[in-house]
């Protein structure tokens, strides 16, 4: 695919990096604004356009992202093109294909006083967003954002993750390439440049990492009244019911845990299993990891040291039994798989988001006890549920308050288009993917029109009379 061109005084195709001043960030933020100003992001075509080209550059450089994300997170490329790949082209058609619907005028019948009279939602761009991504699926967290920011006809500023290096660079390189460069920028760094964008006053946050992290991004938001979204994870509980199928259940908790090590968003953080089923739901997670890592390291590699070094933390200090695994190389990054069974409710393991190949399981006598430990806790993510009832399952979604639900499965809520995709409370603010993406980074302006014949709001002018009040007592 040719470099996209646009008319205007343009920036740089150069990547954007830690080497910014703060007028080199204003002039970003500057150009990206005029850019919304002159109208041309507001088009379906526009939209469409950007979108098709988006998609068309995950396909079109595969093999560099895939080797990106080895080199950042030792991916296998199988679950680099799963993860990353896949989920961002298919949003990315998904909204190209459906964003003219999703652009039309949103019309409502008014009630009875307001006639004669219509009314309708019209979804307008809030200007010029700023998306700060996340390292761990680096593509898909901040190329998702981005989609539904431009799907919603803003111009996007772009910060990725800096702990995922080399594709933070490979973003910086291909965007400005395939999209508009003029109303999508890259900008690369740490915390400071993080900082000096948000001092710049966007019209929409987007951020996707820690809580705490969070925080600060919404009280810097806060001093522009800049909305945001906020997807900050937390730690995402299993219920296993004694009625539940424990080999699906341990094959599709083995699994989902092991996806870049650990190290995702919508990842199992913790087992409740009832005790008629937990010894067995044990052992064959213990086996499901032996089959799934047939001829691999016994470790798994994490994103640096420090992480490392904080999950051999968790491990040192428990008071559960490791049944299997623990072990940590800090020279390699690498933490293997582990289960630690009975750890105390007010450890770091279960009191801290684990992002790692650790698996907590603890045992409880009963539905209840379950459903009472998840919601003692801040709201998680992401719960899941394995039973075959569906009384239970109905008690479960109605008791227990989480940002997404699955049952009998492990994080699929998240990569689909047809659904949002978000956090409540500590796990975030607002969500997004598909049509929910589209409002998210929309405004949703009323707008209502009135005809000036027959005028009949001259009845509530002054002076009222008793006549008048009786009308609008009927009326309103």
């Amino acid at each position: 695919m040719t470099e996209t061109t646009s008319p205007g005084a343009g920036l740089t195709d150069a990547p954007f990096d830690d080497n910014l001043t703060e007028v080199d960030v204003a002039r970003v933020a500057a150009t990206l604004r005029a850019t919304f100003r002159s109208g041309r992001t507001r088009s379906a075509q526009w939209r469409s356009d950007q979108l098709n080209r988006l998609a068309q550059m995950m396909v079109d450089n595969e093999q560099e992202i895939i080797d990106a994300l080895s080199n950042d997170l030792g991916r296998d490329p199988f679950e680099s093109w799963f993860t990353d790949i896949a989920g961002t082209v298919a949003e990315a058609r998904y909204a190209a294909k459906h964003v003219k619907r999703w652009m039309r005028r949103d019309r409502h019948l008014l009630e009875l006083p307001q006639l004669p009279g219509r009314g309708w939602i019209e979804y307008e761009p809030y200007g010029t967003v700023l998306v700060i991504g996340a390292w761990n699926l680096p593509f898909l967290l901040s190329l998702g954002p981005v989609i539904c920011a431009l799907a919603a006809g803003n111009t996007v500023v772009l910060k990725p993750s800096e702990l995922s290096s080399r594709s933070s660079k490979l973003m910086a390189e291909l965007v400005p390439r395939y999209l508009d460069h003029d109303a999508v920028a890259v900008v690369e760094g740490g915390r400071e440049i993080s900082e000096l964008l948000l001092a710049q006053g966007f019209d929409k946050v987007c951020f996707t990492g820690g809580t705490e992290t969070g925080r600060k991004i919404m009280a810097a938001a806060a001093k522009h009244l800049t909305p945001v979204t906020l997807e900050l994870g937390g730690k995402s509980p299993v219920l296993l019911a004694d009625d539940c199928n424990v080999d699906v259940a341990a094959g599709r908790v083995a699994w989902t845990k092991l996806i870049n090590s650990g190290q995702v968003c919508v990842a199992p953080d913790y087992v409740l299993a009832h005790r008629d089923v937990a010894e067995r739901f044990v052992d064959k997670v213990c086996d499901a990891w032996v089959r799934y890592r047939t001829d691999q390291p016994k470790g798994m590699r994490i994103v640096n040291l420090h992480h490392v070094e904080r999950l051999a933390g968790y491990l040192t200090r428990t008071r559960g039994d490791v049944v299997f695994g623990g072990g940590v190389d800090t020279a390699a990054l690498t933490v293997e798989p582990t289960v630690v069974v009975h750890p105390d409710s007010s450890e770091p393991l279960m009191t801290e988001e684990i992002f790692g190949p650790i698996l907590p399981v603890l045992t409880v006598d009963s539905l209840d006890d379950a459903i009472d430990f998840v919601n003692a806790r801040p709201k998680p993510l992401a719960a899941y549920l394995f039973s075959e009832s569906r009384k239970v399952r109905n008690r479960v979604v109605s008791e227990v308050s989480a940002g997404g639900m699955l049952v009998n499965h492990v994080a699929f809520q998240a990569s689909t288009t047809r659904l949002p995709f978000g956090g409540v409370g500590n796990s975030g603010i607002g969500a997004y993917h598909g049509h929910w993406g589209f409002e998210e980074f929309s405004h949703a302006k009323t707008v209502m029109t009135k005809p000036t014949r027959p005028d009949l709001s001259a009845m509530l002018y002054p002076p009222y009379s008793d006549k008048a009040w009786k009308l609008a007592r009927k009326l309103f």
